[in-house]
């Protein structure tokens, strides 16, 4: 599995540990930044999106100050279901009941928690059931129309 991961400068340093723990399991795509120097987020989000939207990697991880604003940009790509999580329990229900390929969290996640809740999501699985597929087709068929 390929993950794609990238922050602004509020993110980085929480980035650069979850890389060095996942690079060991999974394919790493570091699309920046590269240094605690202030950066936007939106430049961040969407190249994450494109990553995923392109299929240069399977799942993404978007880190900024809040993990609010990164998911708006994310988010803003077509195809994208980026969830801005906040534990375990969010990380299994963002790919269980929505089928995220996207998961976002603030930068100031203490660094274990924030590898146990991309753990969580990685080893998760969509649920099946036809009412949570019945709406997440409606995201994206109200996506299409635009």
């Amino acid at each position: 599995m390929k993950i794609a991961i990238a922050s602004d400068h509020r993110g980085y340093t929480l980035k650069t540990y979850l890389i060095n723990e996942l690079k060991n399991k999974y394919e790493i795509l570091d699309l920046g930044t590269e240094s605690t120097e202030s950066v936007d987020f939106p430049i961040y989000g969407i190249k994450l999106g494109e990553s995923i939207k392109n299929k240069e990697a399977d799942l993404g991880i978007a880190i900024c100050g809040t993990g609010i604003g990164i998911s708006i940009a994310a988010n803003k790509v077509k195809g994208i279901m980026c969830a801005k999580i906040n534990n375990v329990e969010e990380a299994r229900l963002a790919k269980q009941h929505n089928n995220a390929n996207v998961i976002a969290l603030s930068g100031s996640k203490e660094p274990q928690e924030a590898l146990n809740m991309i753990q969580a999501f990685l080893d998760e699985k969509p649920n099946q059931e036809e009412k949570y597929q019945r709406r997440i087709n409606q995201i994206l068929s109200y996506e299409d129309e635009r």
